[in-house]
């Protein structure tokens, strides 16, 4: 069964990093995890080049927010310390305010992050990304 986008957030790590809070709102998150490195084996009596996986490849991974002042503010603070960090799918709704369980997954890794303001035209909302270094994997956690 397909999912929706809707209900997806960036958390972060508190304390020991083991309890999340929502970091920011997204607006788009990037893919969570990549394609493995091919290895060649091919040896002089293969008639075509043959491979094994290597390792899985991992970009740095971009966020895409609205700007505002003490978000970015909040973000600037936490630059330079690797964090806690996790995507979460899955929420719930009371009210009108959303918040967050990642009922549907959560993908937990380590990181450093630095945030910054992207460029507009007329007649546009300010965005800004917070953009992350991943220093470990990438783990969906079950609960």
């Amino acid at each position: 069964m397909a999912t929706s986008t809707y209900k997806t957030f960036l958390m972060h790590g508190t304390g020991s990093g083991s309890t999340f809070e929502k970091l920011v709102d997204i607006k788009e998150f990037p893919d969570l995890g990549g394609e493995p490195e091919l290895l060649e084996t091919t040896t002089l009596s293969d008639k075509m080049q043959t491979y094994i996986l290597g390792l899985q490849s991992s970009n740095g991974m971009s966020f895409t927010c609205n700007y505002d002042s003490d978000d970015y503010d909040k973000l600037k603070a936490l630059e330079g310390e690797e964090q806690s960090l996790s995507v979460w799918f899955g929420g719930t709704e009371s009210s009108g305010t959303v918040t967050p369980t990642g009922s549907e997954g959560k993908f937990n890794f380590k990181g450093l992050l630095t945030v910054y303001v992207n460029g507009a035209g007329t007649n546009a909302v300010r965005d800004m990304t917070v953009y992350i270094a991943p220093s470990t994997t990438i783990d969906k956690v079950s609960e």
